[in-house]
């Protein structure tokens, strides 16, 4: 799961993005709200968290400049007011909810979890292809009704190849998603921790579902890929 933290006060957006990190979130900070344009501009977020006070372009009209782009991607605002009118306003600019500082982690991670639930971001609990299923409640993964056991890491970078299935996806692309802006270009640890999936996922069964693209990168598909 990707986010971007737009938060210009730095103790905040350490803790934020610490926690979140910790907890299994990639995450990308911007400073301002310019910064914070130009990762919306470029990279597609599961979920944005948004903090309302920002230098430059502050958060409610960075806000609207992307709803009417038809950006539709979650956002929870921050804010330090408590005004029924401040939050009437964040709703209706485009906001999915708020949240007051201060604020506990435990009431953030309850609200990503529950705009992760909301459409479009996830449509249903269960991903499939072909006989691998995905259930993204329980964390569970089963092919043919085998029970395959996943680090957590190795579980982010199944549930990115089948939200993107027949797809081909760049290293760069799969990298910056499962490690975010501060993954290293040229290691190899994208190679890595597919080899690790493939392992899992198609040793022992007749059709391979995880396949490399020469040259490119990789594509889970429930046939060859050229």
């Amino acid at each position: 799961m990707r986010v971007l933290l737009v938060e210009d006060e730095s103790g905040i957006a350490q803790f934020i993005s610490q926690g979140l990190r910790e907890t299994g979130y990639a995450v990308d900070v911007a400073q301002d709200g310019e910064e914070g344009r130009e990762y919306i501009s470029c990279v597609e977020y599961d979920i944005i968290i948004l903090d309302i006070m920002l230098p430059n372009i502050d958060g409610l009209s960075l806000l609207g400049e992307f709803r009417s782009q038809k950006i539709q991607t979650p956002v929870l605002l921050l804010t330090a007011r408590d005004t029924i009118e401040d939050r009437v306003r964040g709703l209706d600019q485009g906001a999915d909810d708020y949240l007051v500082k201060p604020f506990a982690f435990s009431e953030l991670l309850a609200r990503l979890r529950a705009l992760q639930r909301r459409p479009p971001l996830q449509f249903n609990n269960i991903l499939h292809l072909g006989d691998l299923t995905m259930n993204l409640v329980k964390r569970e993964v089963h092919r043919s009704g085998r029970l395959i056991e996943l680090s957590p890491l190795e579980f982010k970078l199944l549930e990115y190849l089948l939200r993107n299935s027949d797809c081909v996806l760049t290293r760069t692309q799969i990298g910056e998603h499962i490690w975010d802006f501060d993954f290293y270009h040229n290691s190899n640890v994208v190679d890595v921790y597919v080899g690790y999936l493939r392992r899992k996922i198609d040793r022992g069964f007749d059709q391979p579902l995880l396949h490399t693209v020469r040259g490119v990168g990789y594509c889970l598909k429930s046939c060859s890929v050229s």
